[in-house]
């Protein structure tokens, strides 16, 4: 099965709660998912592979290292989009390719509605982009499409999971690693006063914040 990586951060822990606050306003929470983004990235990249580089300081020629795996990042339209710039400032060489998909409220399926990857792969390690893993359909449809394109080694990349999505991705894919900032209780369902599938006690719909559209 993949591995799940959950962050114990003293930083990313404090800006979690912010985050989740229902008084946070959308330029904060932008910001946040910004500055949660990069605590994940950089945890989720500690095996990247490295080369040895010659280079020169100022006072003698030594062996330095350089990133060997070329990097692409793939944001889940539209939430995903909110942790690309803080990953990318980090990593200023990594690809960047959307993939637009949308959970039917009535299913609970994802349609896919955007896709547009070159014909085979460029990079050496995606990075799925997506704040919520809830039910698991949208994350494990990223998945599914970039294998079909030819991606070899993927890690999912979240805020806050649920249990059930966690299931999911690793029943369909028990080679893409997890890393989220927390695990929640569960999915919403029938007998809950809100919509179904939604992450409890979660922060909402992290597009809708993200966007003052909620």
């Amino acid at each position: 099965m993949s591995t799940v990586h959950v962050s114990n951060h003293p930083l990313l822990l404090h800006k979690l709660a912010i985050l989740r606050n229902k008084a946070t306003d959308p330029k904060r929470f932008r910001e946040l998912i910004r500055e949660i983004s990069i605590l994940l990235a950089y945890e989720a990249t500690a095996d990247l592979a490295l080369a040895e580089t010659a280079i020169t300081t100022p006072l003698m020629p030594m062996q330095g290292k350089q990133l060997k795996e070329m990097i692409g990042l793939v944001p889940v339209l539209r939430a995903g989009l909110g942790m690309v710039e803080g990953i990318w400032e980090m990593m200023p060489a990594a690809e960047v390719w959307h993939i637009g998909l949308y959970r039917d409220h009535a299913t609970l399926e994802p349609i896919k509605y955007y896709s547009k990857l070159p014909v085979a792969p460029t990079v050496d390690v995606c990075l799925i982009l997506d704040p919520m893993l809830a039910t698991g359909g949208t994350a494990v449809a990223a998945a599914d499409l970039l294998k079909k394109w030819g991606a070899r080694k993927i890690k999912y990349i979240g805020l806050i999971a649920a249990p059930e999505g966690i299931a999911k991705l690793q029943a369909a894919h028990p080679d893409v690693p997890i890393h989220v900032a927390a695990i929640d209780d569960r999915l919403t369902g029938a007998d809950d006063p809100f919509p179904p599938g939604y992450i409890l006690p979660g922060l909402g719909d992290a597009g809708d914040r993200q966007f003052g559209t909620g």
